[in-house]
């Protein structure tokens, strides 16, 4: 029985880990001690129950951990900066990508801009984020 309780509480030790983290690592090593408890409890060699816990735990993270992130990472949400590109914005000031020139207003935040093809957009044109490079928004004419 003393096995059985080894494994009952190893776990809850990784069941424990993996709701901390979240990082779908230590998930599968529950499942793993979930099985070795369980031939634990029919008296199965401990050797036999160590080799279990490996070869379910490494089966459950190569063939269930990639199904498990594709469903849960569907559509993650896109924070910070990424969440900027494809939004619409103005021009305050013209960019001129020679000059090193050019602002545009964005979610109510002014932002240093360039083209992204190196056209000059006039002052008042609305504009798409196409990407980000650094603290600059490299921008398209809508």
């Amino acid at each position: 029985m003393l096995w059985l309780v080894i494994w009952l509480v190893a776990t809850a030790v990784f069941v424990v880990l993996e709701i901390i983290s979240l990082g779908l690592t230590t998930l599968w090593f529950a499942g793993g001690a979930l099985i070795a408890a369980l031939l634990a409890y029919f008296n199965v060699n401990w050797l036999v129950q160590l080799l279990v816990f490996a070869v379910v735990s490494l089966l459950l993270m190569l063939f269930m951990r990639p199904i498990a992130v594709k469903h849960l990472m569907k559509d993650p949400e896109k924070t910070n900066v990424e969440g900027l590109i494809g939004k619409v914005g103005y021009v305050t000031k013209t960019i001129n990508n020679l000059k090193a020139e050019g602002t545009v207003k964005l979610d109510g935040m002014e932002w240093t801009a360039r083209s992204a093809d190196d056209s000059i957009i006039e002052e008042n044109e609305e504009v798409v984020v196409d990407s980000i490079s650094g603290v600059k928004l490299i921008v398209t004419k809508k």
